[in-house]
């Protein structure tokens, strides 16, 4: 079947046909780093990896864009709190978000741009829009006018009276409409800022993506994703900017990934749930947390919750138990089973693929010929890297420990004492086997006895 996506613009499921089949354009938006990235970041970067992974598959070429904002007011905050000069500040949180949703097995985009490399574009951009009657300069500001927009609200789908309440907008004296909103603005002698025809400033949020966007993609591109808490007023805006900007539609399809909450309630620090991607990487593996988020369509609210987590933890053991069976088979060269396929290719629906998978490692465990079996691990294997889940070897699945922990004996030691066990079998002195065991146990670490010997894995 041919790909369908909710398209937010619309409010339904449509047929995708990308502009140029040969090439497909999509951008998301990425993170403001001032901090590690926390579960709710980590959302969309898996859902529209699972889409680059899609549409890698199905298309020539794929441009997947998702941009770093390295100047923000919380940036700013931040250096001003702690004394670090914010480029301290914002390499070392890029890198941390680089090392963290790695872990998650995300592919790294086409392009990463950054905003700060990009403000000529910007003033362009602004420039452009104030020639065009869209945008105006007062005090130093520069302000989108949303009044010279007919059509201004079409995303959300909200009145003028709304959006100005939902976006919480700043009175000021020097703007015409409330729900005009900042396209450049003044920076003080300690504050980054960048020469401009308004005097020294920095550009607002909504601009960065408009001007990044339409440097890599172009004025049109196929898709723009992104959370829900983004359809307004970031990404209405871009659509003015850009629309205003270009006099051409923006992107043609945008696809929304749900709310996240945890055990039931709105994430927040004051709750005691607010969890970074770090924090769940010391207690399991990024895989595990990947097929958590997934169990979940992407379009509908994410309940985060340890029993999802364990959940997910059993799932991935289950498979891995299934490959480790197999390690001596080796698995043929495969598509994505057309189950698993066309469960993705129907908006995403991950959680159908997921139960595709308990199929299909059902028919690995019942396969008894080399070539049944060579056939049956290759079609999950395929499935699994659709997902981007079986991605490492059995043993190191089983093996894994939070980095820098100290779970019991390291695996040399397990090693030295599953062949002290073996030993103590020969001799028949099974009391002491049966102690290896418990100790083993006692430290985390389980003991499978099968017909090629002893396994193990941390429990």
């Amino acid at each position: 079947m041919a790909l369908t996506v909710y398209n937010t613009l619309t409010r339904k499921k449509e047929a995708f046909e990308p502009i140029d089949p040969s090439h497909v354009r999509m951008y998301v938006c990425g993170p403001t780093v001032y901090d590690r990235a926390h579960i709710g970041n980590a959302r969309p970067v898996i859902v529209f990896d699972v889409l680059f992974r899609l549409l890698s598959r199905t298309y020539p070429q794929v441009t997947y864009v998702r941009n770093i904002t390295d100047v923000d007011d919380k940036i700013n905050q931040r250096s001003k709190d702690s004394g670090e000069p914010i480029e301290v500040i914002t390499a070392r949180t890029t890198q941390m978000f680089h090392d963290d949703i790695a872990e998650l097995n995300a592919l790294p985009p086409t392009i990463e741009p950054r905003a700060t490399a990009h403000i000529a574009q910007m003033i362009t951009m602004i420039e452009t829009l104030i020639a065009k009657g869209h945008a105006y300069a007062a005090e130093g500001h520069v302000l989108f006018e949303v009044g010279s927009m007919a059509d201004y609200g079409q995303l959300s789908r909200r009145s003028m009276d709304e959006m100005i309440a939902g976006a919480r907008v700043e009175v000021a004296p020097y703007k015409k409409n409330p729900g005009d909103f900042v396209l450049w603005k003044p920076s003080s002698p300690d504050l980054p800022g960048w020469d401009s025809p308004w005097g020294r400033g920095r550009p607002g949020w909504h601009i960065e993506c408009s001007a990044m966007s339409g440097q890599y993609l172009g004025k049109t591109f196929d898709i723009h994703g992104g959370g829900q808490d983004l359809v307004f007023p970031h990404h209405e805006n871009e659509i003015a900017q850009s629309q205003c900007a270009n006099g051409v539609p923006f992107a043609r399809y945008w696809m929304h990934n749900g709310y996240l909450m945890v055990e039931g309630e709105k994430m927040s620090k004051s709750l005691g749930n607010f969890f970074t991607v770090r924090e769940l990487l010391e207690q399991a593996p990024g895989e595990a947390i990947r097929l958590a988020m997934l169990s979940t369509h992407y379009h509908q609210p994410f309940d985060w919750t340890a029993e999802g987590l364990k959940q997910a933890r059993a799932t991935l053991d289950r498979l891995y138990t299934a490959l480790r069976n197999t390690a001596d088979v080796v698995a043929a060269e495969t598509a994505v089973p057309l189950a698993v396929q066309a469960a993705l290719e129907d908006d995403l629906n991950t959680p159908l693929a997921i139960s595709h998978l308990h199929e299909l490692v059902g028919s690995l465990n019942k396969a008894e010929s080399v070539a049944d079996k060579a056939a049956a691990k290759g079609a999950l294997l395929a499935a699994g890297h659709a997902l981007g889940v079986l991605l490492q070897a059995p043993e190191a699945w089983f093996k894994w420990q939070p980095e820098g922990a100290a779970l019991g004996p390291d695996e040399a030691e397990i090693e030295t004492l599953i062949q002290a066990r073996l030993e103590a079998r020969k001799s028949k002195n099974f009391a002491e086997a049966d102690r290896i065991r418990k100790h083993l146990a006692d430290c985390g670490v389980v003991l499978e006895d099968g017909p090629q010997g002893t396994t193990w894995k941390r429990a």
